[in-house]
């Protein structure tokens, strides 16, 4: 991946102190516009971020693609970044998630549309019936994953979503592995209890 569209090292920008090399820290100064900083960064993300979007896009060409669209988000937006509310890498891993999520939705719309041109015939009543039922449950979980806390959703997102296994999951957003099992434990309960199901 290049970083193209993002800005790349000016000459005379300072080494990054020791101290500044840890992802939150190379945030900060994003933050405040420095490219030496992004460079660092990119280099540290790159292939975490591929890696996710690769699992849930699968597509190589389109992964890259994706890829780039966050790396450039996180240059933009960097000031977002509120280390009080988790790390960096779970943060970046979060936009990284949701963009890979929304072309998979993209392409899966895009799909369906040429389909329904393509259809001539009516769609029988039980057809609609199912499909009507497959939006609802999914408005459910969407509803439900909500109601969790951001580390709830953010570990069984991963997990679930992504195709993470639990230890992949805790070096991803540098939390415990023990912590990870309970997190994604104690969020299915109140999932199972939101959708009213017994699992």
């Amino acid at each position: 991946m290049s970083t193209q569209d993002v800005p790349g090292p000016r000459p005379g920008l300072r080494p990054l102190p020791e101290h500044e090399e840890d992802l939150g820290g190379l945030l900060t100064l994003v933050a405040q516009g420095d490219a030496t900083a992004f460079e660092a960064a990119y280099d540290r993300l790159a292939r975490p971020v591929y890696g996710l979007i690769r699992k849930v896009v699968r597509d190589p060409a389109q992964s890259e693609e994706v890829a780039q669209e966050v790396l450039l988000e996180v240059w933009r937006t960097a000031s977002r970044f509120d280390a009080t509310r988790g790390s960096a890498m779970t943060w970046v891993m979060t936009i990284a998630h949701r963009r890979a999520v929304d072309r998979v939705r993209s392409v899966s719309a895009e799909t369906q549309r040429e389909q329904k041109v393509s259809t001539v015939s009516a769609t029988p009543a039980e057809g609609v019936a199912e499909t009507v039922e497959s939006r609802l449950d999914a408005e459910r979980v969407r509803r439900c994953l909500d109601s969790l806390t951001e580390l709830q959703r953010q570990s069984i997102t991963l997990a679930y979503y992504g195709g993470y296994t639990y230890p992949e999951v805790a070096s991803l957003l540098s939390t415990a592995l023990g912590t990870i099992k309970t997190r994604v434990r104690d969020g299915l309960i109140r999932m199972r209890d939101c959708m009213g199901v017994s699992w």
